[in-house]
């Protein structure tokens, strides 16, 4: 009769998901995936085979909770104007970093890493990026300033959004002290005041 599992799946993956976003895929080691989820070697290997599938594991969870969480934001009916909804989610990223948190975006940090070079990883971090712009372009569609647009239109003014974001997201890891990250808001903000043709 096989042994019950002494952990929860999903308490691992949590657990494996802080020691990613704090180190990175590739500097994280086998030594700290298994202090930071509480797992023996054995353990380790058997729920997840290897290092790289615990990864497309984590980023799976990392686009269920954060990219939900997102599009969420862009998407809540509650905020009428759809800038308001993007500004909101920018706001949020840059006070979190001014407040001391330099963990960024998993997924930001991923898509500036060297794991990029497999091509599961980088469909897994691609996949949770599309899920941002997609929700970038429902908020863009529920701004009155910029609901005519056509699809192409609103699509590229998505790209851009997520360029920003993204950028937000990986100079607030780097704890670069530029003043970037306090002005990201106002800069989108300018960015949306006009309708882009």
């Amino acid at each position: 009769m096989a042994r019950p599992r002494e952990f929860e799946t999903k308490d691992a993956i949590r657990n494996a998901m802080g020691v990613f976003w704090e180190k990175g895929y590739q500097e994280a080691s086998l030594p700290d995936l298994l202090e930071g989820m509480g797992l023996t070697r054995g353990s380790l290997y058997k729920a997840f085979k290897d290092k790289k599938t615990l990864f497309l594991l984590v980023l799976e969870h990392y686009e269920d909770e954060a990219v939900g969480a997102a599009q969420a934001r862009l998407s809540d009916p509650a905020v009428e104007d759809g800038r308001d909804r993007i500004l909101g989610l920018f706001a949020a990223s840059a006070a979190a970093a001014t407040k001391g948190d330099n963990r960024g975006c998993l997924l930001c940090t991923a898509a500036a890493g060297f794991e990029m070079s497999d091509p599961e990883i980088a469909a897994a971090v691609q996949r949770g990026l599309e899920g941002i712009r997609a929700g970038l372009e429902t908020a863009l569609r529920a701004s009155p300033v910029h609901h005519a647009m056509d699809d192409a239109a609103t699509r590229a003014l998505a790209n851009v959004l997520l360029i920003h974001y993204i950028g937000l997201r990986v100079l607030a890891r780097s704890q670069l002290r530029l003043g970037a990250v306090e002005q990201s808001v106002q800069g989108v903000a300018r960015l949306l005041e006009a309708q882009v043709p």
